[in-house]
């Protein structure tokens, strides 16, 4: 093998690709990256593969001698991004396994191994193809994969549920404390561009999400992404990109059932200042579960955001808001309040409320149709 490419070009590909490579492996190949140059194509194709998750990406390069293996992903990884920019030649002597780096300051080995053992991502049936426009998913992901839970002992909550029919997509996370759900139309436009979204209702594991939102903010907003599922895997195929990944086992919980249909209190709120208020005041919160309180006044049309954190402090803060219903004091963890607030991206947020011990909701005024759902703490008197 022996390829000449970029170093920016190389370094980018292997940072996509070392995310599927895991930590521990189970086997010592899978800590390694395959690398296949193909002379006809003058293509390098990179795959990073945990048994799990696979990520694999191709880019032109000068391939003078095609070949195949593979080499210590971090290893790899770790001596590329500290290159120069500029052209690196990678040589293997046919059998020899040890590649050789050249670049404009010096010469650098590494050992590879033979790709023999190398697992093959999972295929899923070519005839069974739905394909989403790249900004109908980024739009889905972003207003939903932070709500996904960490808890391994739920593990049907650590992805996102996606429910399609043939002209929108619902994505739904939840951790038992909080609800996201953004419905994402597709349009005219959409389909124009070779876009067509089937009826499915899949969870998929969150890491596997975050690596694609990853992937796809390097790609034209307007394209399109082939999405295939069989027996428990699933594929997503774009351009030079692909991912794989295992789908969730398991019923996910009836969502739309918790949201409620009714509200008596309403404010609505400028986002920027909210989120301004809710980062000084938490400054002084209990770090043990960082609770902020809301007290609404309907006469002066204000929120007051305040702490009163024993051993550590208080802070009091008021926001003009357009309130309506009763006065109210709610308490939350500000973090799930912040999160919520920073994915979205309209000037006006609006919260609505019925009393201190039920869900509250919080939606956009315009852009993105997301409905986010937060449960509110006791306040201790």
């Amino acid at each position: 093998m022996k390829l000449i490419c970029s170093q920016n070009e190389l370094n980018t590909h292997l940072s996509l690709v070392n995310r599927a490579v895991s930590a521990r492996p189970s086997h010592p190949i899978l800590a390694n990256v395959l690398m296949i140059a193909d002379s006809e194509t003058q293509q390098v194709k990179l795959t990073g593969f945990d048994l799990s998750l696979g990520v694999q990406t191709s880019f032109p390069a000068q391939v003078e001698q095609g070949g195949t293996l593979t080499m210590p992903a971090k290893l790899l990884s770790d001596s590329v991004s500290r290159l120069p920019d500029g052209e690196i030649t990678l040589d293997e002597e046919a059998g020899e396994l040890l590649v050789t780096l050249t670049c404009a300051s010096g010469r650098y080995q590494v050992r590879g191994m033979g790709a023999e053992e190398f697992p093959e991502l999972p295929t899923v049936d070519e005839s069974d193809v739905t394909y989403l426009p790249i900004e109908l998913l980024s739009e889905g992901l972003r207003g939903s994969l932070f709500a996904t839970s960490s808890d391994e002992s739920k593990q049907v909550l650590t992805g996102v549920h996606i429910v399609s029919d043939t002209d929108s997509l619902e994505f739904a996370a939840t951790d038992g404390h909080r609800l996201s759900v953004v419905q994402a139309l597709n349009t005219d436009a959409d389909t124009e561009n070779g876009a067509s979204i089937a009826e499915f209702d899949v969870t998929i594991p969150a890491k596997a999400l975050r690596e694609l939102e990853r992937m796809l903010q390097m790609n034209a907003a307007d394209a399109a992404v082939a999405v295939r599922f069989d027996q428990g895997q699933l594929v997503f195929e774009w351009e030079n990109q692909r991912l794989t990944s295992r789908l969730l086992e398991g019923q996910y919980p009836n969502y739309r059932q918790l949201i409620p249909r009714q509200f008596s209190r309403q404010m609505t709120i400028d986002r920027r200042l909210f989120i301004s208020a809710l980062e000084r005041v938490a400054v002084l919160a209990d770090q043990r579960n960082s609770i902020v309180k809301l007290s609404m006044n309907s006469v002066e049309q204000e929120v007051v955001v305040s702490v009163d954190a024993q051993d550590v402090g208080s802070a009091r803060e008021s926001v003009q808001a357009q309130i309506s219903g009763d006065d109210l004091d709610i308490a939350f963890n500000v973090k799930y309040l912040l999160e919520g607030l920073k994915v979205l991206t309209t000037s006006d947020v609006q919260m609505q409320f019925n009393t201190a011990t039920s869900p509250s909701v919080l939606t956009p005024l315009g852009g993105v149709k997301m409905t986010y759902l937060v449960m509110p703490v006791q306040i201790r008197s």
